[in-house]
């Protein structure tokens, strides 16, 4: 470390020891007065060594996330011939059946679930589906599971700040399902969520 010292300042502090030691010359007061000039050049130095630097603090805020259901989801009519099946009703496309199951020409009303999401343009999100749902008619019952999300345009992120999602889900019909119009007794639930 580099003290900074005149060249008078200099010429001083030597006078200012030659008279020191011309009046009180021995080792103690030497030891003494050294110890003391010792401390004094190294707290003034120590102060040339300490360094600041400064940092600004942010933070952005997003669009909370909105859901909307827009549509219900309907598997249609169907029809059984006494045998176990299923009928799949993708997210986005044309329902599908395996099994003992008919899907008559009178399709009925048939549509994956939609909803219309809302959220802070170009963020992604996740879908939380549940795992199955029971439609009851009376006594009778079936169980709805497998279910999937999709969106046509931009999947899983939101364009203009919206986007719609829809869901679907795969039907499960037994050997002997009684005919009539079945319901889920309460509703299921989508969650979002941004990423």
């Amino acid at each position: 470390m580099k003290t900074l010292i005149t060249s008078t300042e200099n010429i001083n502090f030597n006078k200012f020891i030659k008279l020191y030691l011309k009046s009180n010359f021995n080792m103690k007061n030497l030891f003494t007065f050294l110890g003391t000039a010792f401390l004094s050049v190294a707290f003034a130095t120590s102060s040339f060594a300490q360094v600041s630097a400064t940092a600004n603090a942010s933070a952005t805020i997003v669009t909370p996330i909105s859901i909307v259901k827009t549509v219900d989801m309907s598997f249609g009519n169907i029809a059984t011939n006494g045998a176990v099946g299923t009928v799949v009703l993708p997210a986005i496309g044309a329902r599908t059946f395996t099994g003992g199951v008919t899907l008559p020409a009178t399709t009925g009303t048939v549509s994956a679930a939609s909803f219309t999401l809302g959220g802070t343009d170009d963020y992604t999100f996740s879908v939380t589906l549940p795992a199955s749902v029971v439609i009851t008619n009376g006594a009778n019952t079936m169980t709805v599971n497998n279910f999937t999300s999709g969106s046509a345009a931009s999947p899983g992120s939101f364009v203009n700040g919206a986007q719609t999602l829809k869901v679907g889900a795969t039907l499960n019909l037994s050997a002997s399902q009684a005919a009539g119009e079945y319901t889920s007794a309460s509703p299921f639930t989508v969650t979002v969520n941004y990423q």
